[in-house]
């Protein structure tokens, strides 16, 4: 396992606070997102199950404010209901099938919460990477509740606790609200001013899709003292490849491939 040391936002409350977070070079993306239904409790005990110690998963809000693991705005790729999803109150979310569009074997598995993971992984001690997904122009909001609702879930634990988010906006909150957790900026393309942005709300890390990734764009992120990651590497010789310049972790959906050592 990988030790790496990340030093919070200097501008938090307890000054000096250090942050030991520890993970696996391989995260089980969105749980196990291609071997169960992404981004629920099945995905999730499926890759511990496959011994994954780590896990990202997409989080947004309920129309009542409640952090739900979903990547999508709309419902209905991956359950059976219709519709933005951040228009329907959580009781009516936690209705829907979010399993039968993968498999029928998933019939009836419900959408996951926060707290639901939380309730998993606190007492086991996994990583949890939570990518903030913001349903449009709800950036801000997203990121104040998911911040909040995070600190508190994982309250004494917050080392095994990761915020990121493609929204430059959406970091910002997320670090008003609670700078002390560890913040990583996500990157499809990279802007001329990218490693500017991340340092711009202290972020520990980035995280870059997988085209991204070069010898370069890895060195230009440890010269900045900043940890890289990359999404999604399902390939074992890119994979290979990308550990080999320097790449710090690796976000796979190839969970029964990739596996950290024990």
């Amino acid at each position: 396992m990988r030790q790496k040391l990340y030093t919070a936002d200097p501008g938090c409350a307890v000054l000096g606070y250090i942050a030991h977070m520890s993970c696996p070079r391989f995260i089980a993306h969105r749980g196990a997102g291609t071997c169960a239904p992404e981004n629920t409790m099945a995905a999730f005990e499926l890759g511990a199950a496959l011994g994954h110690t780590a896990f990202e998963c997409d989080v947004k809000l309920s129309a009542d404010d409640v952090c739900v693991l979903l990547h999508d705005d709309t419902l209905e790729r991956t359950t059976n209901g219709q519709g933005a999803a951040g228009a329907m109150r959580w009781a009516d979310l936690r209705q829907l099938d979010a399993g039968t569009w993968l498999s029928p074997d998933f019939a009836g598995e419900p959408l996951a919460s926060l707290a639901d993971i939380a309730r998993l992984c606190c007492p086991k001690g996994y990583f949890v990477n939570l990518e903030i997904k913001p349903s449009p122009g709800t950036d801000t909001h997203t990121a104040h509740l998911v911040a909040n609702a995070a600190a508190a879930l994982w309250a004494g634990q917050h080392t095994q606790l990761l915020l990121s988010s493609f929204s430059h906006v959406a970091l910002q909150a997320a670090r008003a609200a609670q700078p002390q957790l560890a913040r990583a900026h996500l990157f499809k393309t990279l802007p001329p001013d990218w490693l500017d942005l991340a340092q711009d709300v202290a972020c520990q890390g980035v995280v870059l899709h997988h085209s991204l990734v070069s010898p370069h764009t890895i060195a230009a992120c440890h010269a900045q003292g900043l940890w890289c990651a990359s999404y999604t590497v399902n390939d074992p010789e890119q994979a290979q490849r990308f550990i080999g310049w320097g790449l710090d972790h690796l976000i796979t959906d190839a969970v029964k491939t990739f596996k950290n050592p024990t």
